[in-house]
């Protein structure tokens, strides 16, 4: 499929934001043209399974496995040392699917609230990354969410929230470097959490943090179509930080079900590097909830999570497919 210079270019009477699409496409087939050998590598998908809820692991997997899915993201359910599925069961479970892990989806609530003005709570939350550390790294994982603040508690407590967070991350900072987890800090919708919103507000949160180890960003293209003035910019922005990065449509629903633009996205994710060996797109579609975490506590509605899944990867395919075949 060629593209031609008018096509990929952006004129006087386009929008504003289809302008800087435009800038991103232009910018992809150079690069695309320039260095074809760094674009060979498909991306890898993954998929954030804490949205299944209550279903056994193997039901989870196999879902994941008839969508041609090699990649799972946890859910970072060890809040105790007795709680969460052990790293036994899980490559037990793992390699009989054929499946490796990504990462996980760290859980943060007003329990475990990094930026909590409760030492308690502070505490709580440290104990509970370096727990999912030491799991992650028995599994292979690449990565773990981090939340600097508490879902579903938008409301700042007080004005000291990223020096108390910053803090209480640091002193996790020398487990990640032993177990080699990258600590990927998430940028939330407004109405979700009290900090950290942005990509931008991410990098400065690391630089308070400022610890080595402590140095990435997991990106969600459905927090950053609400936060952010570009979505593919804001991808460019975060650039090698980038861990991860979460899929939904506006709607936060499956991809193709609302205004979502994926390949300006998924040429996004090509110019940043996503389709290098470690780094993953993970579709993570959620619903508008509030308070997501409501999700993995209840059962799983078979049917829909089936339905969502194929959906979505089915558009992901054929979307990158087209953009790979851009010259």
């Amino acid at each position: 499929m060629t593209v031609s210079n008018k096509s990929a270019s952006a004129t006087s009477k386009d929008q504003n934001f289809e302008k800087k699409n435009a800038e991103i496409r232009i910018r992809y087939l150079h690069a695309k043209r320039t260095n074809p050998a760094f674009f060979s590598r498909r991306i890898d998908l993954s998929w954030s399974i804490w949205m299944f809820g209550l279903e056994p692991i193997g039901a989870s997997l196999d879902r994941l496995t008839r969508n041609d899915i090699r990649y799972v993201e946890l859910k970072g359910d060890h809040w105790t040392s007795d709680s969460g599925i052990r790293s036994h069961e899980l490559s037990a479970a793992l390699a009989a699917a054929g499946v490796r892990v990504s990462g996980a989806c760290g859980m943060f609530s007003q329990d475990n609230d990094l930026s909590s003005p409760s030492a308690y709570a502070r505490q709580n939350a440290i104990d509970y990354i370096r727990r999912e550390l030491d799991f992650l790294a028995e599994v292979d994982a690449r990565y773990l969410i981090v939340v600097p603040t508490a879902v579903g508690r938008p409301v700042a407590k007080d004005t000291s929230e990223v020096q108390r967070s910053a803090e209480a991350l640091r002193r996790c900072g020398d487990d990640f470097a032993r177990t080699k987890i990258r600590a990927a800090i998430e940028p939330i919708r407004a109405s979700e959490v009290s900090l950290v919103h942005t990509v931008s507000d991410a990098i400065r949160y690391l630089e308070v943090v400022g610890h080595p180890a402590i140095a990435h960003i997991n990106g969600d293209v459905y927090h950053m179509s609400l936060e952010e003035r570009n979505v593919g910019e804001a991808i460019l922005l975060a650039g090698d930080k980038l861990a991860n990065l979460h899929l939904a449509d506006t709607n936060r629903d499956a991809l193709g079900t609302a205004n979502l633009d994926l390949d300006t996205v998924i040429m996004a994710a090509y110019l940043a590097g996503m389709n290098q060996e470690g780094r993953f797109l993970t579709p993570e579609p959620l619903g508008p909830f509030p308070d997501p975490y409501v999700l993995s506590n209840s059962p799983c509605n078979v049917s829909i999570m089936d339905e969502l899944v194929r959906k979505t990867v089915s558009y992901f395919r054929e979307r990158e497919e087209i953009v790979r075949s851009l010259e």
